[in-house]
């Protein structure tokens, strides 16, 4: 079966740490770049941080300020969002894509347009 799956999420108290997976079956992941989204209740998807397929050089969004690391493994499949120093303001469904357009994972696109999305997994920050 040709998906891709998140895992990894929870509740974690402020200042936590999470790492979220994101694994490919049926389909190399090293051929994509991937890129991490999040969309919090009422609020529009964001994109967050990805990783190229060619040099796996990885971007982040500014408003992170070092907090979250992307990292592939080719040996698992999976691309990871490491998540240190939660904030509540970080509570959201998280999402990762695969797409061969580095463009349409930086820029943002329809769920849609991408050769792969996931299906998410919420991250609760809470006390």
């Amino acid at each position: 079966q040709v998906q891709l799956v998140e895992s990894g999420g929870g509740s974690v108290q402020p200042g936590g740490s999470l790492r979220l997976s994101c694994s490919a079956s049926g389909f190399t992941l090293d051929n994509y770049v991937v890129g991490w989204f999040r969309q919090a209740p009422g609020k529009e998807r964001e994109g967050l941080a990805g990783i190229r397929n060619t040099d796996s050089r990885t971007y982040y969004a500014d408003f992170l300020k070092g907090r979250f690391t992307v990292s592939r493994d080719s040996a698992e499949n999976t691309v990871y969002l490491h998540m240190n120093s939660l904030k509540p303001e970080d509570t959201a469904v998280y999402h990762c894509a695969a797409d061969m357009n580095l463009s349409k994972i930086r820029l943002g696109a329809k769920v849609s347009e991408y050769d792969y999305y996931g299906q998410g997994t919420q991250v609760t920050v809470s006390s």
